[in-house]
């Protein structure tokens, strides 16, 4: 009984380091009703395992794990400045009268709280608080729907349920958060269970807008979610550096780079050629003229 009940604390721990980022022995101590001896003891064996990082009076997770996922408040506090610009940008996006999907993440979260002011916004999300800004607005003309599932660490709905409802769902835009992008392994998040329910997501959309800030870059997570020339606009910042740049104009038809002052730095329409038209019965910012080619064939 006395080490099942040290793998239960054990799990907790870890459980706690992944969704806040870190621990403290104090408070582990606390909380768990235990010795500050004991909470060394069980730090050193998830140490010793390679899950976590021991520090002087706690531990830290491991960023540099495909399976690091940190809680949503934890990720809230970093890169606001260039999340609120790529918000700011995603903005300008978005069409009145449109239905549209957002997945979760702390980004998307802040493009939500521009859509309050959106009239006749269809929103379809697997975010809690994305769903909650928008339900909290009170907007009697905006349609907030959220999706069924098992709750993550990022506040994401995912699963078996998620998917299911969102492959009865047909949205004119999707805006996706990622945990990392990489050119060979595309964009991704440490949870398996949400890459499939992003990735139903993504089905459901006739178009698709990454808003993903410059520190994803390089980042893997343990499950792809899709490959980068999949997304038909990028929105980063600039801290991107010039061979990533380099990188995702070649591969994404479009790529937005915001600035803290509200501005694009740079606008990468990449695609040439007839592809390049699209025609896919919405009007987007940076589109060609709906009458300018034949309409491409969607997603879908």
């Amino acid at each position: 009984m006395p080490d099942m009940l040290a793998r239960q604390r054990q799990t907790l721990i870890l459980s706690r380091v992944r969704e806040d980022g870190g621990v403290r022995v104090a408070d582990l101590a606390r909380d768990l009703g235990v010795s500050d001896m004991t909470v060394r003891r069980d730090l050193e064996i998830l140490d010793n395992r390679g899950l976590i990082e021991k520090v002087h009076g706690g531990a830290t997770a491991l960023p540099g794990s495909a399976l690091f996922e940190p809680g949503f408040a934890a990720k809230s506090g970093l890169q606001e400045s260039e999340k609120e610009a790529i918000a700011d940008a995603a903005f300008g996006l978005v069409v009145p009268g449109t239905a549209i999907g957002i997945s979760a993440g702390t980004t998307t979260y802040a493009l939500a709280r521009r859509l309050v002011d959106v009239a006749g916004l269809t929103v379809v999300t697997n975010s809690v608080p994305v769903a909650d800004v928008l339900h909290r607005a009170g907007r009697i003309d905006q349609t907030i729907i959220l999706t069924g599932g098992v709750r993550t660490p990022s506040d994401a709905l995912v699963g078996p349920f998620a998917v299911a409802a969102l492959r009865t769902i047909h949205l004119d835009q999707v805006f996706m958060g990622v945990h990392g992008m990489d050119p060979r392994s595309g964009y991704t998040t440490p949870n398996v269970l949400e890459a499939d329910t992003d990735r139903a997501l993504i089905a459901a959309g006739r178009r698709l807008v990454v808003v993903a800030d410059s520190s994803k870059w390089g980042v893997i997570g343990i499950s792809s979610i899709a490959r980068l020339d999949e997304a038909d606009t990028l929105v980063t910042d600039s801290g991107l550096p010039a061979e990533a740049r380099a990188i995702a104009s070649d591969a994404v038809r479009e790529v937005l780079i915001a600035t803290d002052d509200g501005s694009l730095e740079d606008e990468l329409d990449v695609a040439s050629g007839p592809d390049a038209d699209r025609a896919d019965g919405m009007t987007i910012p940076g589109d060609a003229p709906a009458d300018a080619e034949a309409p491409v064939e969607s997603r879908r």
